[in-house]
């Protein structure tokens, strides 16, 4: 294959990543393949679904990070890979997998992806999608309400007890490492296009 660029959306949780990710997805189709760090939450099996639900996803240690940057390095040398599926429903993993083929740019997107040097050398661009706290708060409940069957009481323990914490002792210190920071996420159009016409020009 040809030079393979890896780019890293990164920002704190509700930030708007995945919105920028589709509208780049959608504009380039075929030639790009978004890996999404959560789908390398470790598994669980040992524990049962309230002791799951207690852990603290939001830390570095609840990924298997190690694993996804030896996937980025397979499909950079034009290798396929298995992605692992993540069940919300459940709080684990699931036991299947997902096929991805190698493509000309490779998105990986999630919130700490920017922390860990491993998979940050891997990346030839690094963004950051800086969003408001508290309207990243409200778009966080209104996501797992509908999306994740949860309780506004159980997000917004969560959010206190780890999410809240883990951005400010992580997620936020690794937005130093970006090369673009992209303000109010997906409501950036102008900030979005500019990307967009960035990552043109690489492939071209």
């Amino acid at each position: 294959m040809n030079k393979v660029w890896v780019v890293g959306v990164a920002g704190g949780s509700a930030s708007g990543k995945t919105t920028i990710v589709n509208k780049i997805k959608d504009y380039f189709g075929k030639d790009i393949v978004v890996i999404n760090h959560d789908s390398y939450y470790k598994a669980h099996d040992e524990m049962n679904y309230d002791e799951r639900s207690r852990l603290n996803y939001d830390h570095p240690e609840s990924y298997e990070t190690e694993r996804i940057s030896e996937d980025i390095r397979s499909l950079i040398n034009g290798h396929a890979i298995e992605v692992p599926i993540y069940d919300y429903e459940i709080q684990n993993r699931s036991d299947k997998t997902m096929t991805v083929l190698p493509k000309k740019v490779i998105i990986i997107e999630g919130i700490l992806i920017l922390e860990n040097k491993e998979l940050r050398d891997l990346m030839d661009v690094k963004i950051f999608v800086d969003t408001d706290a508290d309207e990243r708060l409200m778009r966080r409940i209104k996501r797992d309400v509908v999306e994740r069957a949860r309780s506004v009481d159980s997000i917004l323990t969560q959010y206190s007890a780890t999410v809240k914490p883990m951005h400010e002792d992580f997620v936020e210190p690794s937005k130093r490492y970006a090369d673009i920071i992209i303000p109010r996420g997906g409501e950036n159009t102008t900030g979005i296009s500019m990307l967009q016409q960035y990552l043109r020009h690489m492939l071209n």
